[in-house]
């Protein structure tokens, strides 16, 4: 039998306690170690050096470590067994660079996610807070996590509860467990047990960890603790749910892949061609055939490609975070781009989690009021009423019959105290210019009866100038009952015509999904004021009006909804609030188009298997009443669509469900340190402008990441080719040049994969986007990030780049030219060539869509790379290391000028043609 189930009496025999003395000091410590300490499951972090060696078991970073082993084996043969100390210095040189090129990318990696940690960290609030509770028959302020199953405790307005508690006795007790079940409004609490099983928003007579007292108080015995408590299953089925690679993980792992065998391939071909060229296999031909094999490899294989995917994603990251978006880790920045669903909890992420009266009836005249949240600036407005004092004895009524209260922090910000129905009223008082503390200084409560959850009402007493008036608010149903007219145009009208109006008012503000509250008045004797009966006070009253109060949607939601569906992005709306209200701000947001769009309930989704569910969240926009668990599934069969979903929130209750989600949305805000921490993004603002941002900001990144890896992969191709043909057709010697001289030597490749293309392409990251990136469909995850004809765009373009090289070589070769020399004038080719080819691929189109000017980091690092190119080929140390020599100035010129014919005649037939596959 559950706790909510049984009688106090027998739980309390069961635990041990007697409420009036509380636990012993020997109890407490029996408590604690049978049912453990009020500490919730921390997860533990990883340390920091296996943060940095994760980034070492990439499956390329894995392929570049071969490489390094192929030219440290190349090294030990040519200086221990050739004796060619130069040719084994260059292949340490090589090692050496690729190694450099690993570390660089995995300190990048490491960098970002020890960063996040650390903002994340900073975020999260000191956990100090203290609760009263019994022990030894005396009151004592605790800890909260020295609280112990068993321990009788006070809650007071404005408490937290800070454990799984039973209620023992209340006095007009209301908590707020939005936290829980997405209900923004209070919870009244009993203390009598519920003979059936019911879900956790309706055990009336708990209260539960994280939730906070808004009315009255309560004497409660804590049922569990920790993990065992409401809050911490939720945190045990967060730390149940595995991590899902994103879309870009797939989409490289797949490439790396394929990479890796061409690269196995391309050096197996290279051995057996190299030894069928040679004609005999002595160790000078093993020499030579492994140096072009080393080369080919490193051609093969896109080396910055690990280092320039998390420095693009560094720098989409940080730029997110000045829009407000903290990023907790790289592949979370591309994911939001590939995002097709949009699952946000309401409320305090779609709504501001602030009643707020919108509209109002009184004195026969019906009111609109602007403004919404707690602060109270917002107009009163009519059509029919001639001002707002028509509507003041309402206004003085709903301001005077109510305990809560309005203050300014040192921020500037107005915080409440007391339940969230009262607040709204007393906000409703500030933008009429009625002040409660004001009001009393000329009049005085000499009565307050308090609300009951028998009466539903509540009711105070005021004095002023020797007149005694009774204001009473509560439901509308419950007030008519007790009235015996109402107040219309100053006059107090007891037709059936103004009851029906009324009434009628009171129903379109339900179907608006608005809670409403009715205000009525009586003038009293003396005697009766001082001495009347509750029951005899609360009768004869004049109604003088009704409120319209909902959670309003925050004001920015409308405009990113819209947004969002026109990235053909779906945002649906997962509440464990009610049906009507759910509905009606999904309307009022744009989520629906209208009225009849389906509502799938809680209570609905756990009568179907996950097939039935399946079939239905393609339709739903909207679901209500619904548990943490529902999010889930929700969530799961979305993903069998294959869609990138994001799911938002700020309540513990969300936090499962933003584990699940491809990428989790928490707000930085009003988010509890639970949900932070099973996000993948963080809404510093608490704005759900921001996820549009991000969801804009993501595309943006894989926008820039597809064009440089279509401009690594050209290069590579080029490279690759430029070598294979001098491998398949240099057969002999021309000029100077040997015939079993490698078009390119290994470390001309190196340099050109980590400096004259890496650093270019790093540039591409602050490349703005497209004009038409937020009205594209969401890619598809599955989709390769070469589809849509950027493959055949590498291979042609590649293919004539890579073709210039090698015919540059050969005549360089007849133009009587040294080995070095025709080497030089080949690698200045391709480094010239990948340079005027890197401003094609920055759009999906061609180079003469865009300004190749408003990228000027771009421009800077084309002129560092060209400049650098240049010089290490005049300057003597890396004529050594690399291979260069010097060339005549015409030559220079040829080489400047002549590469860019593939990119410009190409784009220029494109874009004429409009020819999809170049």
């Amino acid at each position: 039998m559950e706790v909510y189930q049984q009688e106090k009496t027998a739980l309390l025999k069961q635990l041990h306690v007697n409420p009036k003395k509380g636990l012993s000091a020997t109890q407490v410590t029996d408590h604690r170690e049978k049912w453990g300490e009020n500490k919730l499951p921390e997860k533990k972090e990883a340390p920091y050096w296996k943060v940095f060696l994760k980034n070492f078991k990439e499956p390329i970073v894995i392929v570049l470590m071969g490489a390094i082993v192929l030219s440290l084996l190349s090294a030990f043969y040519d200086i221990q067994v050739q004796g060619h100390v130069k040719s084994g210095r260059e292949s340490l040189y090589e090692a050496a660079a690729i190694f450099i090129l690993i570390v660089i990318n995995a300190f990048l990696g490491f960098w970002q996610e020890i960063s996040a940690r650390k903002s994340l960290n900073a975020l999260q609030e000191m956990n100090d807070r203290h609760t009263t509770v019994l022990r030894d028959s005396k009151w004592q302020s605790i800890p909260t996590t020295e609280m112990v199953v068993g321990d009788i405790v006070n809650n007071q307005v404005g408490d937290f509860v800070e454990a799984d508690i039973r209620w023992l006795d209340v006095n007009e007790l209301q908590v707020i467990e939005a936290h829980l079940t997405g209900e923004a409004d209070a919870i009244e609490k009993n203390t009598a047990p519920i003979p059936t099983e019911v879900e956790v928003g309706d055990q009336t007579n708990m209260g539960f960890s994280g939730s906070t007292v808004s009315n009255g108080q309560g004497l409660g015995v804590v049922v569990a603790v920790g993990s065992q408590t409401q809050l911490g299953d939720i945190a045990q089925m967060i730390q149940a749910v595995e991590t899902k690679p994103s879309p870009l993980q797939n989409t490289v792992k797949s490439l790396t892949k394929t990479l890796m065998l061409v690269s196995a391939a391309l050096v197996i071909f290279t051995f057996v061609a190299g030894i069928i060229k040679a004609g005999e296999f002595t160790f000078a031909s093993f020499a030579a055939i492994l140096s072009t094999s080393i080369a080919l490899a490193v051609a093969s294989i896109p080396d910055a490609l690990p280092a320039v995917l998390s420095i693009v994603l560094t720098i989409g990251a940080r730029k997110m975070a000045q829009n407000q978006g903290l990023i907790k880790s790289l592949n979370s920045v591309e994911t939001l781009g590939a995002t097709s669903y949009i699952c946000s909890d309401k409320t305090g992420t779609l709504t501001k989690n602030e009643m707020t009266v919108v509209k109002y009836y009184a004195n026969g005249f019906a009111y609109a009021v602007s403004g919404l949240g707690y602060n109270p600036s917002g107009q009163i407005s009519s059509e029919d009423a001639p001002s707002i004092s028509n509507s003041q004895d309402f206004l003085t009524g709903a301001v005077l019959c109510n305990e809560s209260s309005l203050q300014k922090n040192d921020h500037g910000d107005y915080e409440p105290l007391g339940t969230p129905t009262e607040v709204a009223l007393t906000v409703l008082g500030r933008k009429a210019g009625l002040v409660r503390e004001k009001l009393l200084q000329e009049s005085k409560i000499v009565r307050t009866l308090p609300f009951s959850s028998s009466r539903k009402m509540m009711s105070v007493i005021v004095k002023h100038n020797d007149k005694y008036t009774l204001f009473t608010k509560g439901a509308p149903d419950v007030l008519i009952k007790h009235s015996t007219g109402i107040l219309v145009a100053d006059q107090v009208e007891q037709s059936e015509q103004a009851r029906t109006t009324f009434l009628t008012t009171v129903d379109h503000y339900a179907d608006d999904a608005l809670r409403t509250l009715a205000v009525g008045q009586r003038t009293l004797s003396k005697e009766e004021a001082l001495h009347g009966t509750t029951e005899s006070l609360e009768q004869s009253l004049v109604l003088t009006g009704v409120a319209g109060i909902i959670d309003p949607p925050r004001e920015e939601v409308k405009t990113s909804v819209k947004t969002l569906h026109n990235a053909n992005i779906e945002v649906v709306m997962i509440t464990g609030d009610h049906e009507k209200t759910a509905r009606a701000i999904a309307l009022d947001l744009g989520i629906i188009a209208d009225k009849t769009a389906p509502v799938l309930k809680g209570i609905d989704i756990e009568k179907m298997n996950d097939d039935e569910l399946f079939d239905k969240v393609k339709v739903t926009d909207v679901y209500a009443r619904v548990s943490p668990e529902h999010k889930q599934r929700i969530i799961k069969q979305l993903q069998r669509y294959q869609q990138i979903t994001a799911m938002t929130g700020d309540g513990i209750n969300d936090a499962p469900a933003l584990r699940v989600a491809d990428i989790g949305v928490a707000m930085g805000i009003t988010g509890t340190e639970v949900t932070k921490d099973s996000a993948d993004l963080i809404l510093l603002d608490d704005k759900f402008t921001t996820i549009e941002r991000a969801v804009k900001g993501g595309r943006t990144i894989y926008g820039n990441i597809k064009n440089f890896m279509r401009h690594e992969l050209t290069t590579n191709v080029a490279e690759v080719l430029a070598i294979l043909l001098g491998l398949l057709f240099f057969n002999q010697t021309v000029g100077h040049v040997p015939g079993t001289t490698p078009t390119l030597t290994a470390l001309m490749v190196l340099w050109v994969n980590m400096v004259s293309d890496a650093i270019p392409s790093f540039s591409l990251a602050y490349d703005v986007p497209e004009d038409n990136i937020m009205t594209q469909k969401p890619r598809d995850p599955a989709e390769s990030v070469l589809a849509n004809h950027v493959w055949s765009r590498v291979l042609i373009r590649g293919f004539f780049m890579g073709l210039l090289v090698f015919l540059a070589f050969l005549w360089a070769s007849h133009q009587e030219m040294t080995s070095q020399q025709a080497q030089t004038v080949a690698f200045l080719t391709l480094v010239y060539g990948q340079l005027w080819h890197i401003f094609d691929a920055r759009s999906s189109r061609t180079l003469f869509e865009r300004n190749p000017f408003e990228n000027k980091y771009l421009v800077v690092a084309v002129l560092f790379a060209g400049i650098s190119s240049f010089l290490v080929t005049i300057i003597p140390f890396f004529q050594l290391v690399m291979g260069t020599a010097s060339l005549s100035w015409p030559v220079y010129l040829f080489v400047l000028l002549v590469p860019a014919i593939p990119t410009l005649v190409l784009s220029g037939l494109k874009e004429f043609f409009k020819i999809k596959i170049w």
